[in-house]
């Protein structure tokens, strides 16, 4: 599978090399439940919901953090090679491969829950864009000529399931006394998503629009599922700023189909967004790639389940205008 996403500096691997002289931990907590460690919010979210009371599910990523350029620290090395379990999207983590290798641990079970299901080709970042930065410019021979996939599978309900099946195999690899109640949950779960796959059916079926612009191109599966389509203002990478004639096509784009709601994304700075939608008149509403949950929606207890709801709800608003 090609990658699209290069860490920015491989520094931590200098912070594994004492982890490599110890010796990995091969048993569960104290407590008796697995160490289950994961990437960031999505793959949390699923695998507490399968692991249930068996295990001690934590994410690297942190609330509020933007995971496409994050990297592990020497803590968070620890934790990776102590696991008995790592679960983790694929693509997005440009960090996690030599990660693993740094934190060689035999007994530990990897999960690439986005292994096995077809992707969608993705829209690659601007080279033109104004943000575009030196060390970028250092791997574009090293990504040169290499397929750009769109890692974004968990923003359809449909292809969460697919993760959902995934994450339920290496759970009961790694603990293979609790199968059953690894497949109960995983059941009682994608229950939940498919009736949330339901909603989306009908309330998206006879939208008046079919387009909507967003702040990047997170969403070209869940368009694809509800047959929407998305017109990103910036390619997979959500940190990229567009060039000048991008945000012309934009802007045209809105102004000539009457756009009235530009969608941005909350952790992400919104200030482009914020731009055309002044420029064409139009306001400004919340499509979430669910890449973490902020402070706030965590305080009002939202999970996967709930800000896809309000996602179905934004949309349904804004492609009714």
């Amino acid at each position: 599978m090609k990658k699209i996403w290069v860490t920015k500096s491989l520094a931590f691997t200098v912070l594994s090399a004492a982890l490599l002289s110890g010796c990995a931990s091969n048993t569960a907590s104290s407590d008796g439940k697995l160490n289950v460690v994961t990437s960031f919010y999505p793959m949390y979210e699923f695998t507490k919901q399968v692991a249930g009371d068996h295990a001690n599910v934590i994410s690297l990523v942190p609330s509020g953090s933007e995971p496409h350029d994050w990297e592990p620290s020497a803590k968070d090395m620890t934790q990776l090679k102590n696991a008995n379990l790592f679960v983790y999207n694929g693509i997005v983590e440009g960090w996690a491969e030599q990660a693993l290798k740094s934190t060689e641990n035999k007994n530990r079970v990897v999960v690439e829950a986005i292994k096995g299901i077809e992707l969608m080709e993705g829209l690659p970042e601007d080279e033109h864009a104004e943000d575009h930065k030196e060390e970028d410019k250092d791997h574009k021979e090293e990504a040169h000529g290499d397929e750009i996939l769109d890692p974004h599978v968990w923003l359809t309900p449909v292809l969460a399931q697919k993760e959902i099946e995934a994450i339920v195999i290496g759970l009961t690899q790694a603990d293979p006394a609790h199968k059953e109640d690894y497949r109960k949950n995983a059941d009682a779960y994608i229950g939940k998503l498919k009736a949330l796959d339901e909603s989306f059916k009908t309330g998206l079926k006879n939208v008046k629009r079919k387009e909507f612009v967003t702040q990047h191109a997170a969403f070209g599966y869940l368009a694809k599922e509800y047959g929407l389509t998305q017109v990103p203002i910036a390619g997979l990478s959500p940190e990229e700023e567009p060039a000048p004639d991008k945000m012309a096509e934009i802007i045209k784009f809105a102004k000539d189909n009457n756009v009235q709601t530009i969608f941005f994304e909350t952790l992400v700075d919104p200030k482009v967004a914020n731009t055309i939608a002044k420029e064409v008149g139009a306001k400004t509403d919340v499509l979430n790639p669910l890449e973490g949950l902020t402070d706030d929606e965590k305080k009002k207890n939202l999970d996967y389940i709930g800000v896809m709801t309000n996602n179905l709800e934004a949309l349904k608003k804004a492609l009714n205008e």
